[in-house]
């Protein structure tokens, strides 16, 4: 209501205005009003009869018309008060376009007087329409290495209206990298252009929104506005970027073939061409070429070959990435393998004794063994071992290093071969496991003397034996093998009614067959007492000695005798009597 007051205020003042200037062309015949636009059908424009000197009754009298010198009637005369009218609505743009003022002329004629009075309207302007941007969306296309400074010039505004109600001023709003700059034209109109004020950044912004806005000075004031969208087209000015300077994965050396170990990724701010990243392997050892392979575009490095932890437990490559402008970036890779617990120790006898004397002190060196595995850490740390229950002992000499030497003296009569199983296990669970066994014989000594089968030997032979009779054998045994272990048998030293033992008996020194070497008179000899030695073949030699009791059997080989009376003294044949002999016999 305040703005329509206003305009009303406004409109009054400028009618008045226009009675003044009206009334002094008058005077000199010609009418002069001034009237603004888009006033409506009707609106006052002035008082022609007042201002020509005619008394309204006589006006009414006399035949009075407007002749309007253009094609269309934009004024009327009111005939009851003589006011000169519009006709219709003016639109001072669609009239004068381009025209700094805009005057109408018709002619008043007065029939009954014969007389014509010029009528000049001045159409002035009002703020009816705003400052017009061919386009509200202005697209602009600018490289990121326009220089700061560069100039681009914008579309002009078209206001219709004149004087202060026409275009008065630009301004910008968007961000800090535009400002705008405002030339006069040859003529005095103004041009806009859009200025680069901060370097542009595709990578920081791909687009800049701004709002250009055009007004009058009017009042109040009229503005139009264009959008102005600013794409920044990307130049090649970002070399790839790897996410990490060095990338380290440890994979185990079980892995399947074809998995995907790691995976490099670099990024390229630009867009693109300039923008698309592909990988290559810039620095990889023959070894490592025939184990990993790398994805190209994807930058993923898989495993193509089998390999063993214990041929090499790392790799290192360098893997470069390159856009499509020429720019790169290196990174590198390190690989490395885990061990896995796939070996089992190797268990070797680097020396070792065939053959050890039973008399061997404790703590001889039966054999040297070397343990190794080829896994590492708790893969391969080896454990060796050895059954508690054998006369051996294991000791560790060195780190991989273990001894197998004699936990006391051996005995070849209770064991006369050993074969040492020495068992290795390493440190994971479950563990893997080798064993070496280790063939040992034992080599006998002379430690055992000849042991008779009876403790003493007795036999019966009867008298009159023939010479050479097999009299008994004595046996005896030694626990010793070979050589220690074979027997010979001797008499020891005595003699027989004065003679030597050797001259009655005999003894075969392979067999220990005891044999008469004469023979006995039980009226002479009743009993013989005799020692056996049993020596085996030592060095010194061992022996033991055992009785031999021979007990001579009487046989009925002597006829009675008569001691008493002699023969001499004899009866005569056929006498029976008490024959006398002693007591003894």
């Amino acid at each position: 209501m305040a703005e329509r007051g206003g305009r009303r205020g406004r409109r009054e003042r400028a009618l008045l205005w226009c009675v003044l200037v009206a009334a002094w062309e008058a005077a000199w015949g010609q009418l002069r009003y001034s009237v603004p636009e888009e006033m409506p059908k009707g609106s006052f424009v002035g008082d022609v009869a007042k201002d020509l000197g005619l008394e309204l009754p006589a006006l009414r009298r006399r035949d009075l018309s407007i002749i309007d010198r253009g094609r269309t009637q934009y004024f009327a005369l009111h005939g009851k008060t003589g006011h000169l009218v519009t006709a219709q609505r003016i639109d001072r743009e669609q009239l004068c376009e381009s025209v700094q003022q805009c005057a109408l002329r018709c002619e008043l004629i007065v029939e009954g007087e014969m007389q014509v009075y010029g009528i000049e309207e001045e159409i002035t302007d009002i703020n009816d329409n705003a400052p017009s941007l061919r386009g509200a969306e202005i697209d602009l296309r600018l490289s990121e290495t326009t220089a700061p400074g560069s100039r681009f010039p914008l579309a002009r505004a078209h206001d219709p209206d004149v004087g202060r109600n026409s275009l008065q001023s630009y301004e910008l709003s968007g961000d800090e990298h535009f400002s705008l700059a405002v030339q006069a034209g040859p003529g005095g109109d103004q041009r806009p252009e859009l200025v680069l004020a901060k370097a542009l950044d595709r990578e920081e912004a791909a687009f800049h929104e701004l709002v250009l806005r055009a007004s009058d000075g009017g009042e109040p004031a009229r503005t139009g506005t264009a959008r102005i969208r600013v794409a920044v087209l990307d130049a090649n000015d970002n070399a790839p970027v790897f996410s990490q300077a060095e990338y380290t994965v440890r994979v185990p050396e079980d892995v399947p073939v074809g998995s995907v170990l790691v995976t490099v990724t670099a990024t390229d701010a630009d867009e693109g061409l300039n923008g698309h990243v592909k990988y290559s392997l810039k620095k990889i050892t023959e070894k490592a070429s025939k184990i990993f392979q790398l994805d190209v575009e994807a930058g993923a490095i898989s495993l193509v070959r089998i390999r063993d932890f214990e041929e090499g437990d790392s790799y290192e490559v360098e893997v470069q990435a390159r856009d499509g402008g020429g720019l790169s970036d290196t990174a590198k890779v390190a690989i490395v393998v885990t061990d896995v617990n796939d070996n089992a120790p190797e268990l070797t006898a680097t020396s070792q004794l065939s053959a050890i004397s039973e008399d061997a002190p404790s703590g001889t060196v039966v054999a040297l063994l070397h343990v190794q595995d080829r896994d590492s850490g708790a893969n391969g740390e080896v454990r060796c071992s050895m059954a508690e229950r054998l006369p051996f002992r294991l000791e560790k000499s060195f780190e991989d290093c273990y001894r197998v030497v004699t936990a006391r003296e051996l005995d070849r009569e209770e064991v006369a071969e050993y074969n040492v199983t020495v068992r290795a296990a390493d440190g994971r669970s479950p563990a893997l496991r080798s064993s070496a066994v280790l063939a040992l014989r034992v080599l006998d000594v002379n430690d055992n003397a000849p042991v008779f089968a009876e403790a003493r030997y007795s036999a019966r032979l009867p008298e009159n034996n023939a010479a050479g009779a097999l009299v008994l054998t004595v046996r005896a045994a030694d626990a010793d093998w070979g050589q220690n272990a074979r027997v010979r048998y001797r008499l020891s030293e005595g003699r027989v009614r004065g003679a030597p033992l050797s001259s009655y008996v005999s003894v075969q020194a392979e067999t220990g067959a005891l044999y008469a070497l004469r023979s006995f008179d039980y009226e002479e000899v009743r009993e013989v007492w005799l020692w056996v030695r049993a020596e085996n073949g030592g060095a010194p030699a061992l022996s033991s000695n055992v009785s031999v009791r021979l007990v001579i059997v009487d046989e009925n080989d002597n006829a009675p005798q008569v001691l008493y009376p002699p023969a001499a003294a004899a009866p005569s044949a056929g006498w029976a009597g008490v024959a006398l002999a002693s007591r003894s016999a």
